[in-house]
């Protein structure tokens, strides 16, 4: 027996950290939706009572460093399932880029273990399960458009935004969101307008989305990485209607309402950054092709 998930990479429009909490964590405001930009996860049920991780992409760790492997890990802990799994990842989403891989292919093997053991979860308890594994894993659970607050693990769902295109660029380099995060002074913040950006996709305003992204991390990442100013310079003057990096980084994307002025943001960024994606909002929950 197998099957397939579909993990859809997210970009956050908006990020916003309001203080530092007591468990270490950070409280957070993000508003963040999905892209057509996926990694592919296919589960084989396995006889002997282990997880095998397999992978297209060397970078992929195939033991309990990878966030699949502990989804898995912790579906069979959880409710005791004596089988074992097979997980193959078709990695298209950058690794450590800030477009939560990881997290969603967790998430899809969360979804998809349900499906295969049939174990009759709701997706609201797929995804507390999923904040035991990451910040982000809940929201990829829904794999929708969402305002995520607490540490990531409330998921208020929101309407999908208006479509468009999205330009991704990554310029390669790594970036630890544990660094951006300790390098972050809180005071001082000038604080994202979360409840304008929801508001703004509510009624599907997308000049408005446009006018409101922000993400307070950009600025930190933005001195450790300057490829990021560049790529962020370069879409606007391409002709992006919004530029912001995504999380905390190094990928920037820019939101377009032209499919003619989105491939000519790609075309102007091919000749220094090798990572360069041309996709369309999704907003809503993943379906298999």
């Amino acid at each position: 027996m197998y099957l397939l998930e579909k993990a859809p990479a997210k970009i956050n429009l908006s990020l916003d950290v309001l203080y530092k909490r007591p468990d270490g964590y950070h409280e957070v405001e993000m508003v963040m939706t999905t892209i057509d930009l996926a990694d592919r996860i296919e589960l084989i049920v396995l006889q002997e009572n282990k997880i095998e991780i397999e992978s297209d992409n060397r970078f992929v760790p195939n033991d309990e460093r990878n966030l699949a492997y502990r989804a898995a890990q912790l579906i069979k802990d959880t409710y005791n399932i004596d089988k074992g799994v097979k997980i193959y990842i078709d990695k298209q989403i950058p690794v450590a880029a800030g477009l939560a891989g990881g997290s969603s292919d967790a998430a899809a093997v969360l979804r998809g273990l349900n499906t295969l053991w049939e174990l009759g979860l709701s997706l609201d308890t797929l995804a507390e399960l999923g904040a035991k594994i990451g910040s982000d894993v809940s929201f990829c659970v829904y794999g929708s458009t969402a305002l995520s607050t607490g540490r990531g693990e409330k998921i208020k769902e929101l309407p999908a935004p208006p479509a468009c295109w999205v330009v991704l660029a990554n310029p390669g380099v790594g970036v630890s969101t544990q660094t951006i995060y300790q390098q972050l002074k809180i005071e001082g913040i000038e604080h994202p307008d979360t409840e304008g950006m929801v508001n703004a996709i509510e009624h599907g305003d997308f000049q408005s989305i446009c006018d409101k992204v922000a993400n307070v991390l950009e600025p930190v990442t933005l001195k450790l990485c300057p490829e990021v100013k560049q790529i962020k310079q370069q879409m606007a003057e391409a002709g992006a209607d919004a530029v912001l990096m995504s999380g905390s980084g190094p990928t920037v994307f820019s939101l377009v309402s032209q499919e003619s002025r989105a491939y000519r943001i790609y075309n102007s960024l091919r000749g220094f950054c090798e990572q360069v994606y041309v996709v369309r909002m999704l907003g809503g929950r993943p379906e298999l092709d």
